[in-house]
Formats: C-alpha cells, structure tokens, sequence
C-alpha cells in the first residue's frame, strides 16, 4: 500500500524544545518505524530550547529562512540548502535570525519520541501531548 501524508494535513503540534513541528511519516501515522521526518517552523527571533537525545540522531535539512544553529558550542549561520548532523546526546538549538519564518525538515533515527528530548535547563525531560 503507498502511503502519502501532505504536509497541509498533518495536525502541527509544539515539541518539547519549543518549536512547532508536523509529522510528515512516524509509527504513529504511517508503517514507517526506524525513523521519522517532520517539517518545523520557528517564527522569526524564536528559537528552541536548548536539549538532547540520549538515543536519537536528527538531521536538520534547512529550507527556508536564515538561522544560528548551536551543536554543543559551535556555532553557525545556516540557511536553505543546509543539512546539520545532530549526533546523539548533542547540546543543540537553533535560533532564527531572519525576518521570515524557518521551515526546516527534521529527521530522527530512530524515530522521534518526546521522552528522549532532554531540555537543558530542567533536570528532567518533558513530554508534551501528542493527541
């Protein structure tokens, strides 16, 4: 069966560090397991909190706007085109710096769980609702 999710429907919801994220393919929308991509938008001069996975690795794909993305303490200017490799238990954030909406894509192996997002300035991780 071929699965196909648009991004105009999927519901966005906001993700633990702050930004606002639609689940494009998961397993808890499609038969997809081993991994997930999502779009995320941060409007301009947001940025996310501060975290980690212990788990999980992401790449960021850059695809519109301009940002400073912070892994660990490097950091640099990115905009579209840019692909950033996010090793597990790396300190990452990213800010936009742009006057226009950041729309990245985000992928995570393995998939994306809000129990793995570990904000830097609370001892404990946070689990927002997915419902």
């Amino acid at each position: 069966m071929l699965e196909i999710i648009n991004q105009r429907t999927a519901v966005p919801f906001t993700t633990a560090d702050g930004s606002t994220i639609r689940e494009l393919l998961a397993h808890r929308n499609s038969s997809i397991r081993q991994q997930s991509l999502a779009e995320a938008r941060l409007a301009p001069g947001q940025s996310t909190t501060p975290h980690h996975h212990k788990v999980t690795e992401e790449i960021y794909y850059i695809l519109n706007g301009t940002a400073e993305m912070t892994l660990n303490s490097d950091t640099q200017v990115v905009g579209p085109g840019d692909a950033i490799a996010i090793p597990p238990n790396a300190r990452h954030t990213i800010k936009n710096t742009g006057r226009e909406e950041l729309v990245f894509l985000c992928t995570c192996a393995p998939g994306y769980e809000p129990s793995d997002t570990f904000l830097e300035n609370h001892s404990s991780h946070i689990t927002p609702d997915l419902s």
